[in-house]
């Protein structure tokens, strides 16, 4: 090295040493595509999930932390001045930092390929994989605003000025920590509320809720706030504390199984049992009904009307959706068709008036 340092010595330094690291660099890039190109080779006919996870989520942070990886190794020998060496010592412990942070946050997101391929959402009883799923999205969080805090921190106190006022500011820890508390009381109590709904979670992902008169799914629970999907494809998104201070309906807690009840009002004179044959038929002859509920009765008897309710149950709450729909249409459809008289209706009576054969309610 130092016949070769001896040979460009016309050469400036700094041009020198910069040339060293495009050369060291482009090396790095090589290597790093011939190692991932060998990865995604052995994917294809392997196909094993943690290798094919890990060359898909590092394949980029490792564009960059294999060619900083040998810079670090040529700057004590290229030919750089104490100052420019110190400089650019400082500004790859920087990147070195940054980098392996994101290599941090990547595999956190291979171990949730890796839940995800054990643990299928998608299947109709999807109760422990939703409970385990909001419990791992929000340690996950957790864990990514953690390396971020840390990293930031050792960035910072790569630099001297910084450490010194870090120590001054340590003498007065107290009272800073007690005027944050203050000013981010609710940041706080959010974060705990996430903490206390990651694991007694009255809430999980793809739990089914009726919130502010709202229907729809959770979509994404983050360290401060959720999201619901509601069933026309908005989005509502309350705060973490929501669910801890105020009531809401969960459809899901438990399981996905759900009743749904539909309300018909007739005449008098309908045949009941005529109209529980059809509801009877109506549900065998349909893919959404579970087989497990089924029940047409008079709950209420009005001054000009029955109440009927039919009460059905389904696998989950779209499907409950449906068959609600279905059973109304076809019941009001059986009674149009065979007792449209039994339809509900106003009665009036006429009574004879004197001297003209009619009859008047004064009469």
């Amino acid at each position: 090295m130092k016949e070769i340092l001896e040979y460009v010595h016309p050469l400036d330094d700094l041009a020198f040493g910069l040339l060293v690291f495009a050369f060291v660099i482009l090396v790095g890039l090589i290597a790093k595509l011939i190692l991932f190109k060998l990865l995604n080779f052995y994917n294809r006919r392997e196909n094993p999930l943690l290798v094919r996870s890990l060359t898909e989520h590092l394949s980029q942070p490792m564009t960059l932390f294999i060619p900083l990886l040998l810079v670090s190794m040529a700057l004590p020998v290229a030919p750089f001045t104490p100052e420019q060496r110190l400089v650019l010592r400082r500004l790859i412990e920087i990147l070195n930092i940054t980098v392996f942070a994101w290599i941090l946050i990547k595999l956190t997101e291979v171990a949730r390929d890796l839940v995800r391929h054990k643990y299928h959402i998608e299947k109709p009883d999807n109760y422990r994989e939703r409970k385990l799923y909001t419990q791992l999205q929000f340690l996950r969080k957790v864990t990514v605003a953690f390396i971020l805090f840390i990293a930031v921190s050792l960035v910072l106190l790569s630099f001297e000025a910084v450490r010194k006022l870090g120590t001054g500011l340590l003498t007065s820890a107290g009272v800073a920590g007690v005027v944050i508390g203050f000013a981010a009381q609710r940041s706080i109590a959010n974060l705990l509320a996430g903490l206390q709904l990651a694991f007694t979670q009255p809430i999980r992902l793809d739990d089914v809720l009726v919130v502010e008169n709202e229907f729809g799914r959770v979509e994404e629970i983050t360290l401060t706030y959720v999201v619901l999907r509601l069933w026309d494809d908005r989005r509502l998104i309350l705060p973490l504390n929501y669910f801890i201070e105020k009531p809401f309906q969960n459809w899901t807690r438990t399981g996905s199984h759900i009743l749904a009840t539909v309300y018909l009002y007739t005449d008098y004179t309908i045949p009941i049992e005529a109209l529980r044959q059809e509801f009877t038929r109506i549900l065998a002859g349909t893919t959404l009904w579970d087989k497990k509920v089924s029940v047409l009765q008079v709950t209420d008897a009005k001054e000009r009307s029955l109440e009927l309710r039919a009460l059905v149950s389904a696998n989950n709450s779209a499907l409950a959706w449906d068959l609600r729909c279905l059973v109304r249409e076809k019941l009001i459809g059986f009674i149009q068709q065979h007792y449209p008289d039994a339809l509900p209706k106003m009665r009036a009576e006429v009574k004879a008036a004197k001297g003209t054969g009619l009859r008047t309610p004064d009469s």
